[in-house]
């Protein structure tokens, strides 16, 4: 074989080599609690700063793929998908787009979770969602 034909047989093992690369999956989008940490101690105001991965932070009122916002829920577990998240004391919506609040919570143990929701304020379940426990002082 000639160096010619050596050359193109490498050049096209490393395309295929470039393109396998390139098209390994993705991991599927979630969502995190930056701060405060599961199990942290914190004041009764707190700041919790909230994190997406695989998805575009996006205010509410419009319905677009691939986008959405965050919900906290205080002491309640993730809302199953397509259900509406509803607005009281316990859910906390962030439908103008913001990955930081300021909480007040009593003293004792409690638990945050992170829901993200659609423009129409419905869930992507759980496998959008994550809870970490905190202890309130």
């Amino acid at each position: 074989m000639n160096i010619q034909g050596s050359l193109g047989r490498v050049a096209l093992i490393a395309l295929a080599f470039g393109v396998t690369a390139c098209s390994e999956p993705k991991a599927p989008p979630h969502v995190s609690i930056v701060q405060p940490t599961d199990g942290a101690t914190v004041g009764q105001t707190f700041k919790v700063v909230m994190a997406v991965d695989g998805m575009k932070i996006r205010k509410a009122g419009k319905i677009i793929d691939g986008t959405g916002h965050y919900d906290l829920i205080i002491d309640g577990s993730a809302a199953p998908m397509g259900e509406v998240i509803v607005k009281d004391r316990e859910h906390l919506h962030f439908g103008d787009g913001q990955s930081e609040a300021t909480v007040h919570l009593y003293p004792g143990k409690h638990s945050l979770t992170l829901q993200f929701a659609n423009g129409f304020d419905k869930s992507y379940g759980q496998a959008l969602s994550q809870t970490i426990s905190v202890t309130v002082q």
